[in-house]
């Protein structure tokens, strides 16, 4: 996520830098050559060109739009794992009433907050954290999906505790409801990261772009070619800009700048389990020298 006082507009130049570079090649290169040879009697009506930008605008306006909502769904979703695993620990602590109540309570906060740095894990295709796979040696947890088998653990443990007649059957149903909810989070996020964005839209509009600005030049007057030139920059600049901001939207998951912080949301969520369990050696947030947060 990236930082409000710290945003790098280096970092976003470099990822449209060839597009730029191909931009003022071509514009360069036409607006030459429509000052000096035959290309000055080449004309395609100003009209026809506005048609190609509207077209390309409102492409464009669509695709940014669905990729805000991927990327503000996606920071929604980790805001309800914050509040759901509060909710939990909060839970837990309020309902047993077993005589090993202080392992039992703690054992769900180490356990939901290595639920979340396996998640995250799982989310960016990276491996596990050391002390995630120390707890899942130390207590025998394999499998593929790791976080879904941490939520298993915890409804196992839940069970137990009300066949153990430590909590009463309305305490385990909303127990479970909380589970549920962080299941259900879990999965949108898992939606999100295997829906591909449609690759043919994204030709689409790149094509066009391109077009229009092949186009670009023959359309304006060629009375002052610097001016032409930079029209023919800036006019495509702006719609390749937006382009790429989309594409970095539309996937939160990926470990790039603009994806959400799910590593500093993490231990938050840690902290505060812990600091409500009452220990006192809290994980220290990460200091980022970057201009963003993961």
């Amino acid at each position: 996520m990236l930082l409000n006082k710290r945003i790098s507009i280096i970092y976003f130049l470099g990822t449209i830098k060839f597009d730029l570079l191909r931009i003022v090649l071509y514009a360069t290169t036409v607006g030459l050559l429509d000052k000096y040879s035959t290309f000055r009697e080449i004309s395609i009506p100003l009209p026809v060109t506005a048609v190609i930008g509207t077209a390309v605008s409102l492409l464009l306006a669509f695709r940014t739009g669905q990729s805000y909502e991927r990327w503000w769904e996606a920071r929604i979703i980790w805001g309800a794992i914050v509040n759901d695993s509060r909710t939990l620990i909060r839970q837990v602590s309020a309902f047993y009433i077993g005589p090993d109540r202080e392992t039992f309570i703690r054992d769900f906060v180490y356990r939901q907050a290595y639920w979340c740095k396996a998640l995250t894990a799982s989310l960016r295709k990276i491996p596990l954290p050391a002390d995630v796979q120390q707890y899942l040696a130390a207590h025998s947890i394999e499998g593929q999906n790791i976080p879904n088998i941490l939520l298993s653990v915890h409804s196992d443990e839940i069970r137990r505790a009300f066949i153990n007649k430590h909590i009463n059957q309305f305490q385990e149903v909303q127990l479970d409801s909380s589970i549920v909810n962080l299941c259900n989070s879990m999965g949108r996020c898992e939606r999100i990261k295997n829906t591909v964005f449609p690759k043919s839209y994204s030709m689409l509009i790149h094509f066009l772009i391109y077009f229009f600005l092949t186009v670009l030049p023959f359309g304006l007057a060629d009375d002052h070619f610097l001016v032409e030139i930079a029209l023919c920059i800036a006019i495509p600049s702006i719609f390749i800009a937006i382009e790429k901001t989309s594409i970095l939207m539309q996937d939160p998951f990926e470990g790039l700048p603009l994806d959400t912080p799910m590593s500093t949301i993490s231990t938050t969520i840690e902290s505060n389990l812990r600091e409500m369990v009452g220990e006192p050696n809290l994980p220290p947030q990460p200091v980022e020298e970057n201009y963003y947060v993961l």
